[in-house]
């Protein structure tokens, strides 16, 4: 699979999004500044953050502090747990844009299937004026399991095309002890763009009798493989560290004997786990 340090993915609403991503969840406000405008400078384009992460305005500046053109960044935020209806999530938004001084934000997302029905579509809602209003370019949902999926989905069918919004991306914590194949076959069906948070399991699999083979056979950093892994599953990947080297994703390429390997059929989260949220609340 032909990659490189600038791959992107076409999402549904048209518009591109680089396929290496640099998470910020869990960087401190006051280092946030520095970490993303070392990563911009390292070769990342895209910065993923969020409202609950404390830390829009600092990873926003170090992002263009780096004097890469504004057309060529990409910049996430998401609607917090709490608040998704449609008037929070139509303050969040205008809050991301103020905190950030961005004219406008890449992309949004609703950042967990909460908030009953009636709040889950009506952030969807807000979202989706946003876009009409050019305050945000695509629009997505994080952490959404297929029953909310076909929810939002069947929600989208009943309304005319221009309130119905484009669902581009469902970021969710995807590696090989979560491949989630019923959330990734259904969005890859519709062409959404699968993210995947928490890529490298948190560190906690890196002597893992699976990995380890694979991370002699190639000479890379178990870090390496699976980041490697989740950009030949075709996602876009958001680890948060930048001290292993970037360009050493793209030199090898794992062949379908190790990525059969990595197929663990195992289900188990590192993080949260809201995508079996139930419906209602």
């Amino acid at each position: 699979m032909a990659l490189n340090l600038n791959s992107t993915l076409k999402m549904p609403s048209g518009y591109e999004i680089p396929m290496l991503g640099y998470g910020v969840y869990q960087t401190p406000e006051d280092v946030a500044e520095d970490v993303t405008h070392h990563a911009i400078a390292s070769g990342y384009r895209h910065v993923d953050s969020a409202t609950v992460y404390r830390n829009e305005a600092p990873s926003a500046t170090g992002m263009l502090k780096a004097g890469i053109p504004r057309e060529q960044l990409f910049y996430t935020s998401k609607v917090p747990p709490r608040s998704i209806n449609y008037q929070d999530a139509k303050a969040c938004v205008e809050e991301s844009l103020k905190k950030t001084g961005l004219k406008y934000i890449d992309l949004y997302l609703l950042h967990a299937p909460y908030g009953g029905k009636e709040g889950r579509l009506g952030a969807w809602r807000a979202l989706v004026e946003a876009v009409d209003e050019g305050k945000v370019r695509s629009i997505g949902v994080s952490n959404y399991g297929v029953p909310h999926l076909e929810e939002l989905e069947e929600w989208q069918k009943q309304q005319s095309k221009g309130k119905a919004g484009v669902l581009s991306v469902n970021q969710v914590e995807l590696h090989p002890w979560l491949a989630r194949p019923h959330i990734v076959s259904w969005c890859q069906q519709r062409g959404i763009v699968l993210e995947a948070y928490s890529p490298l399991v948190r560190s906690t699999r890196m002597e893992d009798p699976v990995l380890v083979p694979i991370m002699k056979k190639h000479g890379k950093t178990g870090a390496q493989v699976l980041l490697r892994w989740g950009l030949q599953k075709g996602f876009v990947i958001l680890p948060k560290s930048v001290t292993h080297s970037r360009i050493e994703l793209y030199d090898f390429e794992l062949d379908a004997e190790d990525m059969k390997k990595l197929e663990t059929g195992a289900y188990e989260p590192c993080a949260w786990d809201p995508t079996k949220a139930p419906l209602s609340d």
